[in-house]
């Protein structure tokens, strides 16, 4: 981090030490209700008092980004298991926040089936928001520019879904490819042909395999095959959206 620069009353620079803060801001996602949603908590005190804002903050003197990143999921909403995190961007406008000069460090985390966040340390509330709804006349105002890095968290997902298997960590194994289907329809808003969709990720090297058992009848219908996830990191040819 390069000192703070400043000018005396004759226009000449002088450096000073830094005055930048650093802060983690964390989009996690998860499917509820076949839904794609992100956490989000209301503020309870200035700036951006009772807006809403994804869990974080300011990173402590003694800890590295990915343990702030942790440690503040945890006391703000009770996940302590942030499954897959992955850092998104950086973000230092000078004026993000009122406050002082922050930039802030942005993680993106999934998980499946997460259940309702608890209360933070303070007792804010923390609740799941379907991603298609944030933009909606009932959905939540975002503080500081935390809209953009919701969409910058939901497009990196959404792009991740085509060129790796990380669609599977939505899913409790053993699935179905129904399953891992709807996982790809709520991310991507789109609904997908169930035959194509089924030969594309069969034909996919190391992306399922399945376990030998079946999945129990619903409604009269078939049973269908439970499937876990293989061991690509990468998929070849991709799921790409414009194919499936």
């Amino acid at each position: 981090m390069s000192p703070a620069t400043t000018r005396d009353e004759g226009g000449a620079r002088e450096h000073g030490p830094p005055s930048t803060s650093v802060t983690v801001d964390v989009v996690l996602l998860t499917l509820r209700a076949g839904r794609l949603c992100v956490l989000v908590i209301q503020r309870d005190e200035p700036p951006f008092q009772d807006y809403w804002a994804l869990p974080g903050g300011f990173v402590d003197a003694d800890e590295d980004l990915d343990s702030s990143a942790r440690r503040q999921l945890a006391e703000e909403t009770g996940v302590t298991a942030a499954g897959h995190l992955e850092q998104l961007y950086t973000y230092g406008d000078p004026g993000r926040d009122p406050r002082t000069r922050v930039v802030s460090v942005a993680y993106l985390a999934l998980l499946p089936n997460l259940p309702q966040p608890e209360p933070g340390r303070r007792g804010q509330q923390a609740r799941w928001w379907p991603v298609e709804d944030l933009d909606s006349p009932e959905g939540p105002t975002l503080a500081f520019d935390h809209p953009r890095i919701v969409a910058d968290g939901v497009e990196r997902a959404r792009s991740k879904l085509e060129y790796t298997p990380m669609a599977a960590a939505f899913c409790e194994e053993p699935f179905t490819l129904a399953d891992l289907r709807r996982v790809y329809e709520a991310a991507w808003g789109v609904s997908l042909d169930p035959p194509n969709f089924r030969r594309k990720v069969l034909s996919t090297p190391d992306f399922v395999v399945p376990v030998g058992a079946v999945s129990s009848p619903r409604g009269g219908g078939r049973p269908a095959q439970l499937y876990r996830r293989a061991s690509a990191t990468a998929l070849y040819p991709p799921l790409l959206r414009r194919s499936v």
